[in-house]
């Protein structure tokens, strides 16, 4: 297939799309989305919209996010394999460990290739379980939602966390780094609005983040 970026690569690299939650309302807030994303003003856009429901914007946005971050992935299969990331790491510094308190109870260590498929299971299976992420206006979210969230966004950013530090070089080759740096700028913005990651965790990244949010 060819990828969204003009570069050809076999379709079994990319996981499907997963669609906006919520319904016909969830369609509305992507339109807000696109339609704000398109005056060039990251720091408004991510702003929930007046009147609008706090769980239905950080669900859309949330699918629209991993979707994002799961294509970028997806260009670097080729380069992000278990030989060269035998570990899931931000530098040498920081090192991540997978569970995800069901298949997987103790923190295990894995490579990066591995670590990211099972987050990207992770997330999916959260995110076609209705009773998490409803599927129809109206019905409500559970309690613990913005939990759940937050534990995504901390995951997908050690995935962002992992391609600068160890792919960035990669990601120049195949020109996709303009790409990236706005995918993680919106990323940001929207992180830092609605308090998503804790600061200790921003940290393999830290310069960049202030270099492109401040």
């Amino acid at each position: 297939m060819t990828s969204l970026f003009g570069l050809g690569r076999d379709a079994k690299t990319f996981r499907p799309r997963k669609s906006t939650p919520v319904g016909s309302k969830g369609l509305t807030l992507k339109r807000h989305i696109e339609a704000t994303l398109g005056s060039g003003n990251i720091r408004e856009a991510v702003q929930l919209p007046p009147g609008e429901d706090l769980n239905e914007w950080l669900a859309v946005n949330t699918v629209d996010f991993y979707n994002a971050i799961s294509v970028l992935f997806g260009t670097l299969e080729e380069f992000c394999t278990a030989s060269s990331c035998p570990v899931m790491s931000a530098g040498p510094k920081y090192e991540y460990l997978w569970a995800d308190g069901v298949k997987v109870k103790k923190p295990t260590r894995l490579s990066a290739p591995e670590y990211i498929n099972n987050l990207f299971d992770w997330i999916e299976s959260q995110m076609d379980d209705a009773r998490i992420f409803p599927q129809q206006y109206g019905v409500p979210f559970p309690p613990n939602f913005t939990d759940v969230v937050r534990t995504m966004f901390k995951r997908l950013f050690r995935v962002y966390a992992h391609i600068y530090h160890t792919h960035f070089r990669s990601i120049c080759s195949l020109g996709e780094e303009a790409h990236l740096n706005t995918c993680f700028k919106h990323f940001m913005y929207f992180t830092q609005a609605f308090n998503l990651v804790d600061s200790k965790e921003l940290v393999p990244l830290q310069e960049l983040i202030d270099q492109m949010v401040s």
